[in-house]
């Protein structure tokens, strides 16, 4: 899974100068995807993250210069094309949650008693559907 998503993310533009450049571009946001999706909120959270996983991310992406500081993850997520990042992710979660004909979709629902709004009680109703070729939550 994530190979793919490394590999979606090479055709996001660098707009880095070569001099001084010392991390990957697919590194820096491969972590930044991962960092965010596991609950970063900041940079200095993302660099954190990858501090924490270094070891295991070390296993799949290059890190030649070790973890990119918290500056590095800032300045790089602020220069790229937003609108390029965003398709390449766009096209990444949807080829993860491509549905195949006749495949089976489980549906839960659940009603949530005791939930107040404003004061007064509310049900909340959820509903999941669960891809089970893909094995995740749509």
């Amino acid at each position: 899974m994530s190979s793919k998503l490394y590999d979606l993310l090479g055709q996001i533009g660098d707009p880095r100068r070569a001099l001084g450049k010392l991390h990957p571009l697919n590194d820096i946001l491969l972590i930044g995807i991962f960092s965010v999706l596991s609950g970063a909120d900041t940079w200095n959270e993302m660099e954190d993250y990858a501090r924490a996983k270094e070891e295991f991310l070390k296993t799949f992406l290059e890190l030649p210069h070790g973890i990119p500081s918290h500056d590095t993850f800032n300045r790089v997520f602020s220069s790229i094309d937003s609108t390029q990042f965003e398709e390449v992710f766009v096209q990444w979660v949807n080829s993860l949650a491509e549905i195949k004909p006749r495949q089976v979709i489980s549906i839960d629902g659940k009603t949530i008693r005791g939930a107040k709004q404003h004061g007064k009680k509310s049900l909340i109703h959820m509903v999941s559907a669960w891809a089970n070729a893909n094995n995740m939550v749509l």
